[in-house]
């Protein structure tokens, strides 16, 4: 006779809900090779990031809404009926918008790996508004986990670094983007508990595509790619990093604080590292492996103290 052993309910979501961040992680840390392979500037590259995942993510949360009962939080049972548009998850994509096209601009105006270490600040940004506008009070433990993950991007990063003059203007943009994808996080952490996370993706697109595409058109970039090849890459983007990547993370962000999830999306960097070892031949020293082992060791801290 054998017997198991049951995980809490409560254990069980919260495993759940972290594997799909890091799974959403790594989505997003493919994103960089589509984008990569693109035959698009990055801005229009994002256009289509997000409009060709809105109909998937309709679609995706018309048959969840069957399936799924509206979430705990939901308090306002006239609306079912009479569906409106939600306007506070359009001004969520307005949010992510932000981070897009500042990401982006400033990868044109610094070296990328000054706007992915300055765009992976985002931990700090989610504390400090967590703290600020939301009460809570975080121990010592995290705070030390926290800064451990972020010593370590820095040591993964740091040899590609350069903050010279030239690069003043981009350096500054990607320290915004962080601002705004710790705002996005805060945002979609918040809006959850009412609204299933297809919804909020659905909508939160629609919100982001209304931002991006005048921005791409202002800054005259094509938004025509040219082979079956191109093509491919931007649905390849739209489907396994918006779709799959931020819908991991947005369903996570339901069940996990924001500040933890924050700073477990420091593994994205490592897992591009990785992808960039396999697919680019761009391996790892042994710097960058010490950076990478600190960034996973300050992510286990941090979620030990959370």
């Amino acid at each position: 006779m054998t017997t198991t052993i049951a995980l809490p309910a409560a254990s069980k979501s919260s495993f759940f809900s972290f594997v799909a961040l890091l799974l959403g992680a790594a989505a997003l840390a493919l994103g960089g090779v589509f984008l990569r392979h693109s035959e698009l500037p990055p801005t229009a590259s994002a256009v289509y990031r997000v409009a060709l995942a809105i109909p998937i993510f309709f679609l995706l949360d018309m048959l969840s809404a069957r399936a799924e009962p509206e979430p705990a939080g939901t308090q306002q049972p006239a609306q079912k009926s009479t569906p409106g548009i939600p306007f506070k998850l359009i001004l969520v994509g307005f949010i992510f918008s932000g981070n897009l096209a500042l990401y982006h601009w400033s990868m044109t105006l610094t070296t990328l790996a000054n706007s992915n270490l300055l765009a992976n600040l985002a931990p700090i940004f989610v504390v400090l508004g967590s703290r600020i506008f939301l009460g809570k009070r975080f121990k010592p433990g995290f705070l030390f986990g926290m800064l451990f993950a972020l010593t370590g991007a820095f040591i993964l990063i740091g040899h590609r670094l350069d903050f010279g003059s030239s690069y003043m203007a981009g350096n500054l943009l990607g320290l915004l983007t962080a601002v705004f994808y710790g705002s996005y996080l805060l945002a979609v952490s918040l809006v959850r508990s009412n609204y299933r996370t297809m919804t909020v993706m659905a909508w939160s697109s629609v919100g982001t595509f209304i931002v991006l595409l005048p921005i791409t058109l202002l800054r005259g970039e094509s938004l025509v790619p040219h082979t079956l090849h191109g093509v491919l890459m931007l649905v390849a983007l739209a489907v396994v990093s918006h779709v799959g990547g931020q819908g991991l993370i947005a369903y996570a962000l339901a069940k996990l604080p924001a500040a933890m999830s924050s700073i477990t999306l420091l593994i994205q960097p490592v897992i591009a590292t990785v992808f960039g070892a396999y697919l680019f031949h761009e391996y790892l020293s042994v710097t960058e492996f010490v950076g990478a082992v600190i960034i996973l060791a300050g992510i286990v801290t941090a979620r030990r103290f959370s």
